[in-house]
């Protein structure tokens, strides 16, 4: 496409025009080729011709369409130039009153001259987190971007700073300091951050001055790094100075001021601790008054004299350091005042002098001495020295370089000192330079200050550049684009003319060495070397001045004062009287520099002394420092990631929001803003994604490319088939590239598509309007002609004759119609008589029937009662059978125990086996030791072995009789474990058969009970439940046997080790020969005593066996004979034979005792409810038992396996090892075993003496019992009848609503009662067993055996759990710690935890125990604090504890016995109050607790909530088809909306974010007036966030989007009714989203519609209004901007209203959260303690 093209009738361009540089003009005739001019129309409505060569035409810069102007982004222009640059620039400021734009990677400020509202804390904290683009430009964010990208890529950060004096460059580094200051407050207490921002004052005050540019211009240039840690916390800061503007101390121009400190100072010069310095006012001082402008408008210099005071102890600064500068600063201004006088060519000074006289006393410093060296000079020469006087225009210079001197060290020692308080302990991690430096200058005499100034800038621009270039090249790079040089402006070429050998810096310095140099010399020079150059030049109309082609413009510089500003010198003399000051702060300055001096200048050392020059002075040049400091720059600056800030100045006159083109066009040039779009437009300056050009230009697609599904295919589709020429456009990875212009043509294409859509519609329209108005035509004219038509028909038709036959037609119907209805009236009268005599005959016999009814129901009432009351009886005959059953339970439990003391007793004998195996291992020690000592009768052992086997054989055919007596023994135990077996079968298939006998007792009652088995089937299982633990305990007992018998296998395997050891030594048996025959006859004896004993054992307690049988019949005798049987066994076993047999005589008495029972038993109904569960649990019980009778017998097979193991070992090991634990045993055992015979048996004959009168005495009482809960059951139901008469009582005084709710918890309270019924059953149950065990202790005394207990009265729940001090812990850990949202809290009532703690204070309250309570409340207090400490981001944790705290909170007022919070208790509720302690404290302790609780929830919600806004809320198209993307330059938000992400977020995503938190609170049963407060907190967070980001982004501010903000608020609406939370004045907090949404869609041009604006928008500031009204941007050529008169209109309207001046809504507020009082509405008597929360240890009371 032909750039001539788009040259065609309504385009607009830019002519260039002196006075506003260039003005917009549009084509009137389309360009052809070969026209020689253009034909244009000025905006002021004249006509032009604009030249345009054939051959070669030059075509106007075109204008950008209308939708791309006032863009955030210059590069986002279609058409890059200078016009379209200033242009965009105006719009945004003049007439969006917006300052900052960006170019690229370059933030523009324009100085607006007038104090706005954006750089508050709700600004800085809407940037931070933000990425660069997201929001409209700010130095926020650039200050971001940098502090983001140096915690990213952990790289150092610089900000450059840079424009004219008054373009507001210290401002902006001001603001960038103070972002890093907030965003990233340090830890420490030292607040670092605010020593920073504390430095911007004093060196504003000792750096900058008020020039004819600017009232508060830095005369310096300033580098500032702030360091920061690891967290990126800020640690410290450095500053470095250049270039300090000293020539300022002693000479301003015409309306300029001195350095801000002087006129501070002497603004408080009437302060007591100033007098001494006597100071005069500014007019009187030489030194302030030279501009004649002392005071500058608006500026309070005894006010700024007191904020700098405060900065420097802010910083630490010592008041002595402080009293030190002012006598400084006092001097210098004395120094100025000295008068020196003439006299010829010398000069002189008086003594006398005041000034010199205060600046000698306040220098410490001798008079005489500083008049002297003021106007002489020493000069040193060969053979002598010689002091000559100087002329008063030299001693005048030696004056004004002392104090300029004196003034620069200073101002480096308060920096110094500011350096080191900014210098905190602390590893470096990475830092931030601000660099604040002077822009470009150039003025009418431009002298060495200009010329440094501008040699940096001419370095940050080369440096500049290259980063550009560089930063465009890694573009194409990472899009895969090859990369193409770009030709851009390269100033190396000046550089290396000022800085490069025998550059004008090295001539300069080179002339500076020469004592006689001039400026003249320097020029020739200058001109010699340098004349060549085609960037130097000599200026026609002036010999004493040269001209530089700087990349911003031509500047001439007059060589003037260029000498001695390089030199800075000053006399030796006066440097040594400095030297010799007793002010010690002046002399460390001059000392300072002498060292400094030296040690730059000595290279390499002399080796013979040089001549000491007539006057010293500094070696070192002012160039040169420059030099080397800002190589120093550029090496920081290259080693960090620039950002760069051009501060514009906008008029000279300093009037707000006034734009000079020239000076803006001026500065543009000078800073490199064009350059920058220079390098662009040379590339390709459009970026698009794919989906944004897929979104802006589907409308230029055809139905083909539409239904494709990729994106990016069509997207390269459309551009090619769009624009042919292919170097046009590249296809990056991500993006579309193209060249200048090439959008502004895609938007012409787009708005010929629209504008002829926009005719077909309006065709098809008219066409349809015209249609339907030709319709109704046609309807109105046929109407009226059908009405004429029938007229006209009648008036034909209608004759006499007809009208006779007409009236006797009527008549003859009206007879005829008579006749019917008469008829029809007949046949209805007699029909209804009939169906009357049918239905009073029907109601006859209706009326009969009732009659009969009722005497039937007399009948059935009468029988139902008799079967309610039979009901009752059934009833309090089950619960005496539960207590039977109760009873067996326990029986069977302690026969249970019994056994496992049977088992016991086996294990202790199989203990002392495995002792006597130990002592045998001893014997066989001592063995060992007599076996050494036999060594030496080896020989003669050897000689008689074959007559000691023939003893040995003997005496292994003893063993072996041994042997099989152990085989006995042993079988004996087994029959042991098989009788224990058998016994409990026994004892199981007894309790069986008895079952089985109730079943058929109870079969005739099965019918009745049926529907009672539902209810009582939870009791059974869980008796069943301990009866299979019993079961399971038993198995787990006989598996501990299994496991002893194995360690006896164990046992026994050692033995065979250690025989094997013996066998070793068998030679040794016939020494030990006669050692066996003792022992054998020691074992004889020993067995001889046992069994007598045995006898008379067995004898004692046969008698006590018979005096406790009594009468017994021989059956039960019979029992008794085995263990007689067994008298006469001879193993050492026999004892527990008879032991065995004094248990079964027990037995047989448990038996009788039985019997005596079943006479008792009979008398009560079976158990027919339970027998179905308890024969499958009797099944179960066999099939355990058939599991233990395995495991015995497989217990039966291992000792059989182990007998067997035995018979295979050596016939000599079994004889030594059986001796040896035989004697053992006998010897150690035999007088234990008869002690504690005798004792058992006398204990045993005890127990059961008492154990008879225990089952005699509880017969009896079982039978009273039973008659206590029967009278127990009728003084409940009674209680409970009472309470219910009085709660409805109570309900009829209420009110309706109240009355409701209230039965609605009784309700809920009987069904909750009902369900827990069989629990609380179970409870009385076992309360009653341990009472009656009680009781049963109680009877053992004699006096008391016969005496019967008086029935005890049953006590109601108090509402209170008691707990035992030690079980404290485990309350709150079960309570608190361990209690999960997710787990068994689900099904709990909620606050139920809260209820619970609440009765343990109670019971301590109770209890009247003081510490236990305080311990209590503490321990619930700590752990509320550490659950909330360890759960901070867990909302689900957090809402349930703010739930449970708030109605903790609630029960300590309810139940506090305070008045007000009675008022709504019920009477049982009031006697559960607080008797003995005031918890007011803690009740104040625990708000606390719910409020940070609170907070948290609510910070929790926001964090997950504020990612979701801006998406959901402002970018989702919830409208579709609503908005498309528009172009967008180098800072495009990061996160557009145009890109298809899959986790987009909407409007659903945010409520179901909020769904998701409503739910969760109120299932953990949290107020309702909470969560309504929450909500609003959430809405306000909303409208906020929402508010902010509009007021921050242009792109936001259309109509389109105001429509779509208002339908997102209608749908936050309804879920607020969806929710019931319309009282919950959310939707106020969102009346300034919705204020804005109308002020975006609300038409915007007359003066009506300010006046409207003005009343609607009430919740907006006017600094909002104005702000959107500024920032209004159409989508599309369709809408208008709002013009700026508009905006002034609704300005002045609005000039009346008291509002806010801030602009931005605080996103942090919150509102006060107020916890309301609402009294529980569960009985603390009826709550139940579930068992899932492990808290079996509480008891309730």
């Amino acid at each position: 496409m032909a750039l001539s093209e788009l040259y065609t009738k309504y385009n607009r361009v830019w002519i260039p025009d002196p006075e506003e540089v260039w003005q917009s003009a549009e084509i009137l005739k389309e360009y052809k080729p070969g026209d020689e001019v253009l034909e244009l129309l000025l905006e002021n409505g004249t006509e032009t011709r604009y030249p345009v060569d054939p051959g070669n035409p030059q075509f106007p810069p075109l204008r950008n369409p209308d939708i791309l102007v006032g863009e955030n982004d210059l590069t986002a222009l279609s058409y890059l130039h200078e016009p379209a640059v200033l242009h965009n620039l105006r719009v945004r400021f003049v007439e969006s009153k917006i300052i900052y734009t960006y170019c690229g990677i370059i933030l523009v400020a324009v100085n607006p001259y007038k104090q706005l509202h954006i750089y508050g804390d709700g600004v800085i904290n809407a940037y931070s987190g933000q990425n660069m683009g997201d929001l409209d430009p700010h130095i926020f964010a650039v200050a971001e971007e940098a502090y983001k990208q140096m915690a990213r890529d952990s790289r150092n950060q610089s900000i450059i700073v840079s424009g004219e004096s008054g373009a507001g460059k210290t401002v902006s580094a001001r603001y960038a300091m103070r972002y890093f200051a907030v965003v990233s407050k340090s830890s420490s207490k030292t607040r670092v951050e605010d020593k920073v921002l504390a430095s911007n004052p004093i060196t504003e005050a000792i750096g900058n001055a008020k020039t004819t540019r600017n009232d508060n211009s830095s005369r310096f240039g300033k580098y500032t790094e702030i360091s920061f840690d690891k967290r990126f916390k800020i640690i410290g800061a450095n500053m470095r100075t250049y270039l300090l503007e000293k020539s300022r101390v002693v000479f301003q121009s015409e309306n300029e001021r001195n350095y801000h400190i002087f006129y501070q100072l002497c603004a408080c010069a009437d302060q007591p601790n100033l007098k001494h310095l006597r100071l005069l006012s500014a007019d009187e001082f030489l030194y302030t008054c030279m501009g004649g402008a002392t005071k500058i408008n608006g500026v309070d210099d005894r006010g700024d004299m007191a904020e700098t005071c405060r900065t420097f102890t802010l910083l630490g600064l010592k008041e002595e350091f402080l009293s030190d500068v002012f006598k400084v600063l006092a001097s210098i201004l004395h120094l100025g005042n000295i008068t020196i006088s003439t006299n010829g060519d010398k000069s002189a000074v008086s003594v006398s002098d005041v000034h010199l006289g205060v600046f000698c006393e306040l220098m410490c410093v001798s008079a005489a001495s500083v008049c002297r060296w003021l106007c002489h000079r020493r000069l040193v020469l060969a053979a002598e020295t010689v002091v000559s006087p100087v002329a008063q225009e030299r001693a005048l210079n030696a004056r004004d370089a002392l104090a300029k001197h004196i003034y620069a060290h200073l101002f480096h020692a308060i920096i110094h000192r500011i350096n080191a308080a900014l210098r905190v302990p602390g590893k470096q991690h990475s830092f931030i330079g601000v660099l604040d430096i002077y822009g470009f200058e150039t003025f009418e005499v431009n002298s060495f200050e200009q010329f440094c100034i501008n040699y940096a800038n001419e370095k940050l621009q080369h440096q500049f550049n290259l980063h550009v270039f560089k930063l465009e090249q890694e573009e194409y790079m990472k899009e895969d684009i090859p990369w193409t040089l770009i030709d851009f402006y390269d100033n190396q070429p000046i550089i290396d003319l000022i800085e490069a050998k025998m550059g004008i810096l090295d001539l300069l310095d080179e002339e500076c060495l020469f004592p006689q140099g001039t400026e003249q010399n320097w020029l020739q020079k200058l001109q010699n070397y340098l004349g060549s150059n085609p960037l130097f030049h000599k200026p026609r109309l002036s010999s004493h001045a040269f001209v530089i082609q700087h990349f911003a413009d031509k500047v001439e510089y007059q060589c003037k004062g260029f000498l001695e500003k390089n030199r800075d010198t000053l006399y030796e003399e006066l440097v040594d009287i400095m030297k010799a000051s007793k002010f010690a702060l002046l002399a460390e300055f001059f000392q300072k520099e002498s060292e400094v001096s030296t040690g730059k200048n000595i290279r390499v050392k002399a080796a013979t002394p040089g001549v000491k020059p007539a006057n010293k002075q500094l070696r070192t040049t002012v160039g040169d420092k420059f030099r080397s400091s800002l190589y120093l720059l550029m090496e920081t600056l290259n080693a960090t990631t620039p950002h760069y800030v051009r501060c514009i100045k906008p008029n000279e006159d300093k009037q707000p929001f006034e734009y000079d083109s020239k000076r803006v066009v001026q500065q543009l040039r000078a800073c490199g803003v064009l350059e920058t779009i220079h390098i662009s437009a040379q590339s390709y300056p459009s970026r698009w994604t794919y989906i944004e050009f897929y979104s802006r230009y589907s409308i230029l697609m055809t139905k083909a490319e539409l239904a494709l599904s990729d994106k990016k295919r069509t997207s390269i589709t459309v551009l090619q088939r769009l624009i042919r020429d292919s170097d046009q456009y590249k296809f990056g990875r991500t993006k579309i590239f193209l060249r200048a212009g090439q959008v502004a043509y895609l938007e012409k294409l787009r708005l010929d598509r629209q504008r002829s859509a926009c005719v077909t519609i309006q065709s098809h329209v008219r066409g349809w309007i015209q249609q339907r108005r030709f319709l109704r035509i046609r309807k109105a004219i046929l109407t009226l002609q059908q009405y004429v038509r029938g007229q006209r028909r009648i008036r034909q038709t209608i004759t006499a004759a007809a009208l006779k036959q007409a009236w006797a037609a009527m008549v003859i119907q009206k007879h005829c119609r008579g006749y019917l209805v008469r008829k029809s009236y007949q046949m209805v009268l007699v029909a209804t008589v009939t169906i009357q005599a049918y239905i009073r005959g029907w109601r006859a016999r209706k009326h009969y029937k009732k009659l009969v009814e009722e005497q039937k129901a007399l009948v059935l009432q009468k029988y139902a009662r008799a079967w309610l009351a039979r009901r009752r009886f059934q009833t309090m005959r089950r619960l005496i059978l539960n207590v039977q059953l109760s009873y067996r339970v326990q029986q069977l439990r302690k026969k249970l125990e019994e056994q496992n003391k049977e088992n016991r007793g086996l294990m202790e004998k199989l203990t002392g086996l495995a002792n006597a195996h130990s002592q045998g291992l001893d014997k066989v020690q001592l063995l060992e030791a007599e076996l050494k000592k036999s060594a030496n009768e080896r020989l003669a052992l050897e000689k008689q072995e074959k007559s000691n086997k023939e003893e040995a054989n003997q005496v292994i055919s003893e063993l072996q009789a041994q042997k099989a007596s152990m085989e006995v023994e042993k079988k004996a135990m087994e029959q042991r474990f098989s009788e224990t077996t058998q016994q409990i079968r026994d004892n199981f298939s007894g309790l069986q058969r008895k079952l089985q006998e109730d079943l058929e007792k109870e079969e005739r009652f099965r019918k009745i009970a049926e529907n009672n088995l539902e209810i009582l089937r939870e009791d059974s299982g869980r008796e069943m439940e301990a009866l299979k633990l019993e079961n399971r305990r038993l198995r787990e007992e006989t598996i501990r046997l299994h496991s002893q018998i194995e360690e006896e296998t164990q046992t026994n395997t050692d033995l065979q080790e250690q025989v094997t050891q013996l066998t070793k030594h068998v030679k040794v048996l016939p020494e030990l020969r006669k050692d066996l025959h003792n022992l054998q006859t020691q074992k004889a004896e020993q067995e001889r005593r046992v069994r007598e004993q045995t006898h008379q054992a067995k004898v004692k307690m046969n008698a006590i066996i018979r005096q406790l049988l009594g009468n017994s019949s021989t059956e039960h005798i019979s029992l008794v004979s085995p263990a007689e049987s067994l008298e006469d066994a001879e193993d050492d076993g026999n004892l527990l034979v008879a032991f065995d047999g004094l248990q079964k005589a027990t037995r047989v008495m448990e038996a009788q005792l039985r019997e005596q029972k079943e006479g008792f038993e009979s008398r009560v109904e079976t158990l027919s409810f339970k027998v179905e569960h308890l024969q499958r649990e009797n099944e179960q019980l066999q099939k355990l038992f058939k599991e233990k009778s395995n495991v015995n017998e497989s217990i039966g097979q291992e000792v059989a396996r182990l007998t067997a193991e035995n018979m295979m070992i050596p016939e000599m090991r079994q004889l030594i090892g059986e001796l040896n634990r035989q004697k053992q045993e006998l010897e150690t055992q035999l007088w234990e075993k008869t002690s504690q015979m005798m004792g058992q048996i006398e204990e045993v004959s005890a127990k059961l003496r008492v154990d008879v009168e225990e089952e005699r005495s509880r017969c009896r009482r079982l039978e009273e019992q039973l008659e206590e809960l029967a009278g127990v059951r009728e003084e409940a139901q009674q209680r409970l009848q009472e309470e219910e008469r009085e709660r409805e009582q109570r309900h009829k005084q209420q009110q309706a609503e109240h009355e409701a709710k209230s039965k609605l918890r009784q309700e809920v309270s009987r069904l909750t009662a009902e369900n827990m019924d069989l629990e609380e059953l179970l409870d009385v149950k076992e309360r009653l067993i341990k009472r009656l065990q009680d009781q049963v202790r109680s009877l053992q005394a004699p006096d008391r055996a016969n005496q019967r207990l008086a029935p005890a009265v049953p006590r109601e729940y108090l509402g209170m759990l008691e707990y035992r001090r030690e079980d404290e812990p485990k309350i709150i850990q079960n309570l608190i710690m361990e209690l999960k949202p997710r787990g068994v809290v689900v099904n709990m009532i909620p606050g139920l935890a809260a209820h619970l703690l609440f009765m343990c204070v109670r019971y301590a309250d109770y209890l009247n125990d003081g510490s236990k309570l305080k311990s209590l409340m503490g321990a619930i207090i700590s752990a509320v604090k550490h659950i909330i400490k360890n759960h901070q981001e867990d909302f689900e944790v957090l809402s349930f504890w703010l739930s449970n705290t708030c109605h903790l909170l609630n029960c300590l007022k309810q139940y506090s016995g305070e008045e007000e919070f009675m008022k709504h208790n019920t009477p049982r509720q009031n006697k559960n109050c607080l008797t003995n302690f005031d918890l007011s404290e803690h009740r104040q302790i625990f708000s606390d607790i719910a409020i940070r609780i609170y907070h948290q929830i609510v910070a929790v919600m926001e964090k997950a909530l504020v990612p979701t806004i801006v998406p959901g809320m402002l970018e989702h198209e919830s409208l579709q088809g609503m908005w498309s993307p528009k172009p967008a330059g180098m800072r495009n938000r990061s996160s557009s909306v145009y890109e298809e992400a899959v986790g987009s977020c909407s409007v659903a995503s945010i409520l179901q974010l909020l769904s998701g938190f409503h739910a969760t609170m109120l299932q953990h049963g949290m107020d309702p007036d909470l969560v309504r407060q929450a909500v609003r907190q959430l809405f306000y967070l909303l409208g906020s966030t929402c508010l902010n980001s509009i007021l921050l982004r242009k792109d936001l501010c259309s109509s389109r989007k105001g429509m779509q903000i208002r339908c997102n608020i209608s749908y936050l609406e309804e879920w607020l009714k969806e929710k019931g939370l319309q009282g919950s004045s959310a939707m106020e907090t969102l009346l300034p989203l919705s204020q804005v949404a109308w002020l975006l869609q609300v038409s915007k041009t007359t003066d009506e519609d300010a006046q409207e604006i003005t009343e609607h928008c009430h919740e907006l500031s006017p600094v909002q209004i104005v702000k959107i009204l500024n920032s209004y941007t159409p989508i599309d050529d369709f809408e208008k901007r709002v013009a700026p008169a508009f905006v002034r209109k609704v300005q002045a309207l609005l000039q009346e209203r008291d509002g806010s001046s801030q602009l931005m809504l605080d996103t942090q507020y919150h509102f006060q959260v107020t916890f309301p009082f609402n009294p529980s509405p569960h009985a603390l008597e009826l709550l139940q303690v579930p068992s899932s929360l492990r808290l079996s240890f509480l008891t309730r009371i």
